[in-house]
């Protein structure tokens, strides 16, 4: 059974996302003055006691976006409010009654769905008054909240476990698996995490930064969870327009570092760019488990074979060299099923405890090859012994005879043997060097 899903609605402006990372507890959803920032069905999971619910922010009902995606943002807040277990209908107690707020009572009236009524930025006791005048638009009396402050989140908390009593208690349990899309611009990670998640999920529009803040979208598939996390298209910092676009930059990286597997959506119709370079080598800094994913195959194949375009990859990306590609055309839907059982395997690979029998005999391969060091340095790089000290990535611990013969190229030698010695070769490896006592 689904966790109950309290939902956020109100025009633009009136505090809507910061009420989510307030109740979250988290920085979820970006903040800007700007009216239309959110579009997307952003959501968070939130426990009290032992009650969990899923928490959802959505765009502004009556918002003008800047982009023309005004229809999109209003389909996604129907959707929203057609999967909504309880309603947290949001004003501004500054402004009073506002004829948008009365387009939102009118909407939420035509529901069945209860509404608890939220007057926010009431920073002061001296405003508490004013949101008498809220009681006109039918949903009682108004809980007066100041979302950048923490005023009365308590209460309003309260308020939402009491109005979920009835319900039966869920536990959403562990997610199996974070996927994070990442990509430059119009690469189709939001038709992609559409086709995985089998709804319309994010908005997906020709228009460039669409998506702004990283969605985590929750879904099932053959019985294992996933988290797919939609992230903004990239671009480079020197093209960046405002705020807005440079926390959705922000929020893309930190989706990348908090994902099990990295899903790097490549546009097979473009060259490789700058953009997708400093990608690659962000994912491979966090040694992160990727997955390439060459989108719109269908517009590239008859002019591109894909055993050359894999070589191709390898010499413009050179840093995931190990990371399995795979070809897909997300609006049709295909081959999607297949990069879910292939991030499946890597992430069983990144998960993987290696037996410390298997290790040592790698390490004695490695150590007949005398590769490395120098007659200037007076010595060669020694492997004594090791052993793992984590998973994703896989972390192996090697005492040595002396840390400064193990340079790069080394490193590079010692982690592709040990990837195919140790059966790991679609998944990142750290190395970490101790000296020997």
């Amino acid at each position: 059974m689904a966790l109950p899903i309290v939902a956020i609605i109100g025009r633009p402006n009136v505090g809507k996302s910061s009420l989510l990372n307030a109740i979250a507890g988290q920085m979820i959803s970006i903040v800007e003055p700007t009216a239309g920032v959110t579009r997307d069905r952003v959501t968070a999971i939130v426990e009290s006691g032992e009650r969990f619910f899923e928490l959802m922010d959505m765009g502004g009902v009556g918002v003008v976006d800047s982009d023309a995606l005004s229809e999109h943002v209003e389909n996604q807040i129907l959707q929203g409010i057609d999967k909504a277990t309880l309603a947290l209908f949001v004003v501004d107690v500054r402004d009073g009654v506002m004829p948008l707020d009365v387009k939102v009572a009118q909407l939420l009236r035509k529901t069945d769905l209860t509404v608890i009524l939220v007057a926010n930025k009431a920073d002061s006791p001296k405003q508490y008054a004013g949101a008498g005048e809220f009681i006109k638009l039918g949903f009682g009396d108004a809980i007066c909240v100041s979302a950048t402050n923490n005023i009365n989140k308590a209460v309003l908390l309260e308020r939402i476990i009491g109005e979920l009593e009835h319900l039966p208690i869920e536990d959403p349990g562990k997610e199996e698996m974070k996927l994070a899309v990442v990509g430059k611009r119009n690469a189709g990670k939001s038709t992609f995490v559409n086709a995985i998640v089998g709804d319309e999920r994010v908005i997906v529009s020709e228009v460039p930064g669409t998506t702004r803040d990283a969605v985590d979208v929750r879904f099932e598939r053959n019985g294992q969870k996933f988290i797919a996390i939609d992230t903004a298209g990239v671009r480079k910092k020197s093209k960046m327009s405002g705020d807005i676009e440079y926390y959705s930059y922000v929020r893309a990286v930190n989706s990348v570092r908090r994902a099990d597997v990295v899903l790097f959506l490549v546009d097979a119709t473009l060259k490789i760019s700058q953009v997708d370079k400093k990608l690659a080598s962000l994912i491979q800094e966090e040694q992160k488990a990727c997955i390439i994913v060459i989108n719109k195959w269908d517009l590239a194949r008859d002019i591109a074979d894909a055993g050359d375009y894999e070589g191709y990859l390898d010499e413009v990306m050179p840093g995931l060299r190990f990371a399995p590609i795979a070809f897909t055309t997300a609006k049709d839907g295909k081959n999607i099923q297949s990069v879910l059982d292939l991030a499946t395997e890597v992430f069983k690979q990144s998960s993987q405890q290696v037996p410390t029998a298997l290790l040592n005999k790698a390490i004695e391969k490695i150590a007949e090859a005398r590769v490395g060091g120098s007659k200037k340095k007076r010595g060669f790089p020694k492997i004594f012994y090791g052993t793992q000290v984590a998973v994703r990535p896989i972390s192996l611990l090697l005492f040595v005879n002396r840390v400064e013969y193990f340079d790069a190229n080394f490193q590079r030698f010692a982690v592709n043997r040990f990837r195919e010695l140790l059966d790991l070769e679609e998944v990142p490896i750290r190395l970490l060097m101790r000296r020997r006592r």
